[in-house]
């Protein structure tokens, strides 16, 4: 709430208030009111939030008495009426101050009216300050204390706390579920996956015998299994925020991040110690160098969302590049206490929290934390860090020179767009006039030579035409290649040196050969647009050749290509080289773009159609060249001759390293990408922020850490100047501390949401006050000190734990008793039925038609989509996918997930928004999800692929026979006898097809139970 004060009341606060006196009251009236606990708290609460030093809302600044005494709102000899009580007194309910939120109570009013009253005291040492909460009395702040259990007894230590609360309650457990119920709850809980018609019958077939072995068993298998990380490393996805995508408006994709994804699947499977699966995400590179694992983890700082045009295009010299930084970093705060900790710090960004113990000055302590990093594709394996800083050097170096190459470029043109002004025009003019639209056809393209010797550049190249028969011929025209891939434009591939020679001999062997234009005794500019232009005379010729004798240098190798090669009859002015056949030392096929036929298919890049104005264009090409000859540009053409030879070499030098396994992580040393720029390591100065201001900086901060569990727990959290990682480092120990009672108690109640479907604190990311309390605190308290006790901290053991409980095998039916007493089921009295995640929709869809390909596993995503207008903002169009394409018949873990456009079949079914964490997903039955289910194309190709499964594994069974197998892989079981009539007569009148996707659509398919 905030208080305001009117510049009338500044000016006159009392109205009886005498002339003549400027001193401020004794400090020893106004025995009846104590200043420090009776007013301060009123002012600190209600006023001080708009009348502070900063903000001095109407001119007042109730900070310090002299603030307050110098404004001239008090004054020394005071009356008994006063401006101020009479605007913050009520009238009909409401009062002119506080502004925007409830009147002051009555006591209120009384104890600053007595103040005033009596003098107004404020003593001089007391500064108010906006409050904050220091009171660490909460729940989740206290120690961990767990219930002592007699483990001893037969008795399973969660169904002991669980039936307490039960029978507290007078509440009656339901019974234990089926064993096919149950089989098929344990797969899809721990792999995501229907189990087979083969494993079904082995669990039944055991539990016969010995049922609790038989589920042990059972249980221990799945655990082991590579299909459980890929499961559990989903749930742990969603809090994560992971995407393939920056998101935002140009949303451009991140072809790297999948190695994050396969580092939380391995780590679930190899079963990580959890103490260590924190630090890596936070400051694994610190923590443990030269470990791959150490920086992949840091994929998790990286996953949000990231402003692509904010940061590389806007930059952090303007405001909005500052502010783009400043949410990046609250973005990757909020991530890590949000996630690891249940905690939303995120709250304290413009004031200091209102409900928890986190100061706004804590928040940007822990800005200061991640000041030195920012998101990038990083090297984890395949180069040495010694390696990777000469790599780095290398591309500083050549960023610099084509820094340095581009402004002399830009001075000669300078130079030269005086004198060739008029030129330029008209040939400007001409193109308008006579413009062609261009082709794809390209021309010619050599094989590449790599850069392995130095005599490359020099190896002879040659391609040939033949005219069919000897011809007299005046002129011979080349046009330069023009490709538009990469902005490479006009003169590709046409070489340093050549020469034209014709000949009747295909060898080019006997005496018939002569030069008719030599241009290899020195380096010859890029041609560009200009066609070379060779008269000829003599005798007739069958054979035209055209030898590079240097070729064109590119970054890390030499080509040579043309667009078009015209020779034209001397008599009639044909081009008689149309469609001839060409021959030539090597070439790259690739239609239509590049090919040897490409050169005298009559098509080229020319800017001009039309015998006549291609004369007209070079003719003031020339006239151009020659301008541009006879001025001084020879300084320049020098300086940048020597630039493009030091680029060569640089380049040869980097293309010698090893390309590196790269990830998408939290990273201090990366390529520049237009204004943005790494690090390197030095933390940018963070200020505290007046109100989440960049505009309003206070105090600079140095990093630190909230104090959030005990008076000694760690605050400082590095030396100030210290290297970055060191920062970093501090906070992963401070989050794994044995002492954080939040840490563990948060990653407890999310194993118990992702086993039991509910969490026992329904607000995963916020244990604050503002969050709910737990409905089991002894069971949450009991399996935090079971997990951060552990030596190996693990969380399959946990997880083991839980799914052994009765409670995990509970049937799920209801109990009017129990749904009088607790009908949101909060007590745990029956196990929570449940649809079909998204992933487990799809992965099912393709599992039970047979196309799973389950050992496809890691490496980068499968695209169900097709990527247009990839260049600026990419549109990721999902109805032109294939949904019969085996590449994207994976578990949908492994799929590209975009941000802007998410799947529409699974955004439907509920699938998490990967902009945010997402410690909880929305379980809706919506008419959408109908539709959706039974008209998707992947639903109708699936149905397919059924059916051809169904008839291919049983062609001689009998229609109830092969309904009885469809229900075996759809439900886990048989059919009743009505289903089966049902089934028989729809099969029968609408194929199998039809059957499969009726099938996909019943609830026994859509519901785990």
């Amino acid at each position: 709430m905030a208080l305001s004060f009117s510049l009338a009341w500044i000016a006159v606060t009392l109205a009886n208030a005498p002339s003549g006196s400027a001193a401020p009251p004794s400090l020893t009236t106004a025995d009846s009111v104590d200043f420090a606990t009776d007013v301060a708290p009123i002012l600190e609460s209600h006023c001080l939030n708009c009348h502070n030093d900063v903000d001095r809302s109407g001119d007042l600044s109730l900070t310090t008495a002299t603030a307050l005494f110098d404004s001239g709102a008090i004054s020394a000899d005071l009356g008994t009426t006063s401006r101020l009580i009479e605007m913050i007194t009520p009238i009909d309910g409401s009062a002119e101050m506080p502004q925007d939120a409830p009147p002051l109570s009555q006591a209120q009013i009384d104890v600053l009216s007595r103040w005033i009253s009596g003098g107004a005291v404020w003593p001089d040492d007391v500064t108010l300050a906006q409050p904050s909460v220091s009171d660490l009395e909460w729940w989740s702040l206290r120690p961990i204390e767990a219930p002592r259990i007699d483990e001893s007894e037969r008795v399973h230590p969660i169904d002991v706390l669980i039936d307490a609360k039960l029978n507290a309650n007078g509440l009656r457990p339901v019974g234990t579920a089926d064993p096919t119920t149950l089989v098929r709850r344990l797969h899809y809980d721990l792999t995501g996956l229907p189990p087979t018609t083969a494993e079904i019958h082995t669990f039944l077939d055991d539990a016969k015998t010995d049922p609790e072995s038989a589920f042990i068993t059972r249980v221990d298998r799945l655990l082991a299994s590579p299909r459980f990380g890929e499961k559990w490393g989903q749930r742990w996805l969603d809090v994560a925020r992971y995407a393939e995508t920056h998101g935002y408006d140009k949303d451009k994709p991140r072809t790297n991040a999948w190695p994050y994804r396969d580092y939380v699947i391995r780590s679930f499977n190899d079963d990580k110690p959890y103490w260590r699966f924190v630090q890596e995400q936070v400051a694994g590179d610190a923590l443990f160098p030269g470990e791959p694992d150490g920086i992949i983890g840091l994929g998790f700082l990286a996953a949000g969302p990231w402003d692509f045009i904010g940061h590389t295009e806007v930059g952090e010299g303007k405001l909005d590049g500052r502010i783009a930084k400043h949410l990046d970093r609250d973005e990757m705060v909020s991530a890590v206490f949000n996630v690891f900790m249940s905690t939303t710090v995120q709250c304290a960004q413009c004031h200091h929290h209102k409900f928890d113990p986190i100061r706004a000055d804590d928040y940007y302590r822990l800005h200061a934390v991640f000041a030195g990093i920012d998101r990038a594709d990083r090297v984890y394996a395949g180069l040495s860090p010694e390696q990777e800083h000469q790599r780095r050097q290398l591309i500083e170096q050549i960023a610099a020179l084509e820094k340095q190459q581009s402004e002399i470029q830009s001075e000669r043109d300078r130079v030269i767009g005086e004198p060739t002004r008029a030129l330029d025009r008209r040939i400007e003019e001409l193109m308008q006039k006579h413009g062609v639209e261009q082709s794809v056809a390209f021309g010619y393209h050599s094989q590449i030579e790599h850069r392995q010797i130095v005599s490359v550049p020099d190896t002879p190249k040659w391609v040939q035409l033949d005219l069919g028969e000897p011809r007299s011929i005046a002129l011979i025209r080349l046009t330069p290649a023009f490709d538009n891939y990469n902005a490479i434009g006009a003169g590709f591939g046409f070489p340093l040196r050549y020469r034209i020679e014709v000949s009747n001999d295909e060898q080019f062997a006997d005496a018939s050969v002569r030069c008719v234009f030599d241009a290899s005794s020195e380096d010859q500019p890029n041609p560009k647009f200009e066609q070379i232009v060779a008269e000829t005379s003599g005798p007739a010729f069958r054979f035209l050749r055209v030898t590079a004798t240097k070729l064109s240098p590119r970054s890390g190798d030499f080509i040579f290509a043309l667009g078009e090669i015209e020779a034209l009859d001397s008599q009639s002015g044909e081009n008689v080289a149309l469609h001839a056949t060409v021959t030539s030392l090597d070439s790259i096929e690739a239609k239509p773009r590049w090919s040897v036929s490409n050169l005298t298919d009559g098509i080229a890049y020319r800017r001009v159609e039309g015998e006549s104005a291609i004369t007209k264009l070079i003719q003031l090409q020339r006239d151009r060249a020659r301008i541009v000859r006879n001025l001084d540009t020879a300084r320049f053409e020098s300086r940048l001759t020597k630039i493009t030879q030091s680029l060569s070499d640089l380049r040869t030098q980097q293309n010698q390293f090893p390309v590196g396994a790269k990830v998408y992580a939290a990273a201090t040393h990366f390529d520049v990408q237009g204004k943005f720029k790494p690090t390197e390591g030095k933390p940018r100065p963070i200020h505290l922020l007046h109100r989440g201001d960049l505009q309003s900086p206070l105090e600079r901060v140095d990093p630190g850490l909230p104090v959030l569990w005990n008076p000694k727990s760690p605050s400082a959290c590095a030396a100030k100047d210290a290297n970055e990682t060191d920062s970093r480092a501090c906070l992963a120990r401070y989050l794994t501390a044995h002492d954080n009672p939040l840490v563990w108690r948060s990653i407890a109640n999310r194993l118990w949401q992702w086993v039991f479907g509910q969490p026992l604190v329904s607000t995963p990311n916020d244990f604050g006050r503002m969050g709910t309390l737990p409905t089991h605190p002894e069971l949450l308290d009991y399996l935090a000190t079971r997990l951060r006790d552990d030596p190996r901290q693990s969380i399959k053991a946990i997880v083991r734990l839980m799914v052994t409980s009765e409670a995990y095998r509970r049937a799920s039916f209801a109990d009017a008793h129990n749904v009088a007493i607790d009908s949101n089921n909060t007590l745990l009295w029956r196990f929570n039925r449940r649809r079909l995640t998204a992933e487990e929709f799809r992965d099912s869809l393709l599992s039970i038609s047979g196309v799973l390909r389950l050992d496809d596993r890691g490496g980068p995503s499968f695209q169900d989509f097709v990527i247009e207008k990839p260049q600026h903002s990419p549109h990721y169009e999902y109805h032109l996918h294939d949904p019969d394409d085996p590449k994207s018949h994976r578990r949908s873990i492994y799929r590209f997930v975009v941000r802007s456009q998410p799947q529409p079949m699974m955004t439907t079914l509920d699938c998490a928004d990967p902009s945010i964490s997402v410690p909880q997903r929305d379980e809706s039955t919506t008419a959408l999800q109908a539709l959706t289910q039974w008209n998707h194309r992947l639903t109708e190709a699936m149905s397919k692929q059924f059916a051809t499964r169904l008839t291919s594994t049983s062609p001689s069974n009998t229609t109830d026979q092969q309904i009885d197998l469809a229900c075996q892989w759809m439900w886990g079981r048989h059919p009743s006898d009505d289903e089966r009539t049902m089934l028989r007569a729809l099969m029968q009148t609408h194929g199998e097809a039809t059957l499969a996707r009726v099938m996909f659509n019943t609830s026994q398919f859509i519901y785990v139970e």
